[in-house]
């Protein structure tokens, strides 16, 4: 998708204004790239990435603390949200899930119990980053502009694409990531920023 970077933020159909335009950095006219894939699936892969190495810390922990691992499982950060098995399945609704509502034009959250083992988690998770792996950049972006629907019982909330992955699943993603990361951090971890982030997509 190409549009025209003009100065400021815009909101018409089909145009993104750059924010470095007005600090002069581009000039009217300039044309720029956006990839609905960039934009979502390698920040997919890198956080999930990152909820993998905390999941592995986690069952490390428990072993040499000798603390039973649905201790943490079963963690919350307050009575009315989920638990620490929970957070990290809904990181993977809305991220390889999100992709897979796309290619159906709905999502509609699974219910479902979470696993109650580390080993459970660790598989969901590396099942999540391989069928990441085979989402094609070209899939992704052909979904630009096309319908997409968010049902949850009663509810439901109409979408573009890019303005579901953008508005709704890549928020949610992260909430869930860094509550997950934070139930542990709570519960005596050693663990920091770095650990959350996963492995950064530096300069070859």
């Amino acid at each position: 998708m190409r549009v025209r970077a003009r100065r400021g933020w815009g909101s018409g159909p089909g145009l993104m204004r750059s924010p470095l335009a007005a600090n002069g950095a581009s000039t009217p006219g300039e044309l720029m790239t956006f990839s609905l894939y960039a934009a979502t699936v390698p920040s997919y892969q890198q956080i999930l990435g990152g909820v993998a190495g905390l999941l592995r810390t986690a069952e490390t922990f428990c072993a040499e603390k000798q603390i039973p691992p649905e201790e943490l499982i079963q963690a919350r950060l307050a009575p009315d949200m989920f638990p620490f098995a929970m957070q990290v399945m809904v990181t993977i609704a809305h991220s390889i899930g999100a992709i897979e509502g796309l290619r159906k034009g709905m999502f509609s959250p699974d219910t479902s119990p979470p696993p109650d083992s580390f080993d459970g988690l660790r598989r969901q998770v590396d099942a999540a980053l391989e069928r990441l792996a085979n989402v094609k950049p070209a899939e992704v972006d052909g979904y630009l502009g096309r319908d997409m629907l968010f049902v949850f019982r009663e509810r439901k909330l109409a979408f573009t694409a890019e303005d579901y992955l953008l508005s709704f699943a890549q928020p949610n993603f992260y909430f869930h990531a860094a509550t997950a990361y934070d139930i542990l951090r709570s519960k005596g971890l050693p663990i920091g920023k770095r650990d959350y982030i996963g492995r950064l997509r530096l300069k070859q």
